[in-house]
């Protein structure tokens, strides 16, 4: 089933994303509504739900929590009416228990796990992991073909490690394997930036527009 053309999909804005990069994304992979908002009423409204995110998990928690009523219309209308969500880079990993960068933060609890620095055994190893790198998807991976397999760009020292290996829909390796993407039904997130990964990013930009888990 595909999309209906007036589908409106709302970019949260909550002070810690690239927004417009990711907003030209979305209309170059096919958007026809996107509103950047921080407004719970459009929130709840929304046909599709994007969350972005850069910098420290903490940060991004917090701010995301500072305006009144937005995470509790994101979890109403994505976990209460099954409406279709993509959180990219920190706004995936928000989507954990919990992260420990700069001390313990409540995640928004979505997909089980917890966010930890990455810390490669091989001294050679760089972190952050940054630049372009393989995405490889997970056997039986969750989210229908939405997430396949391919190169894309990478830019973070944390990683999501969920508590259930179902919900990993891909994997990276950064002197190991990492987690690039997770999913649980409606919810999928990734560790890469799709509107910095060229023709992949855009590809999955146009396939969660046409989603309908």
């Amino acid at each position: 089933m595909a999309r209906s053309m007036a589908d409106r999909l709302a970019l949260i804005d909550y002070g810690a994303g690239n927004l417009h990069s990711v907003a030209n994304a979305l209309a170059a992979a096919g958007a026809d509504h996107v509103a950047i908002t921080a407004d719970p009423d459009v929130v709840r409204s929304a046909d599709r739900i994007v969350l972005p995110g850069v910098g420290s998990f903490r940060a991004c928690a917090e701010g995301l929590r500072a305006i009144p009523g937005l995470v509790e219309a994101m979890d109403a209308r994505v976990r209460g009416d099954g409406v279709p969500f993509l959180g990219i880079c920190v706004g995936m990993q928000l989507l954990a228990t919990r992260g420990v960068e700069h001390g313990i933060t409540r995640g928004l609890g979505w997909i089980p796990g917890e966010v930890r620095l990455i810390a490669p055994e091989d001294p050679a190893i760089k972190v952050p992991h940054m630049g372009w790198n393989d995405v490889v998807v997970a056997q039986g991976a969750p989210a229908g073909g939405l997430i396949v397999p391919g190169e894309a760009y990478f830019l973070h020292s944390y990683h999501f490690v969920p508590e259930e290996a179902g919900h990993i829909a891909a994997t990276t390796a950064h002197g190991a394997p990492l987690v690039a993407a997770v999913a649980r039904g409606n919810i999928v997130g990734v560790q890469f930036h799709p509107e910095k990964s060229q023709a992949y990013g855009l590809g999955l930009l146009g396939r969660f527009l046409e989603w309908m888990p």
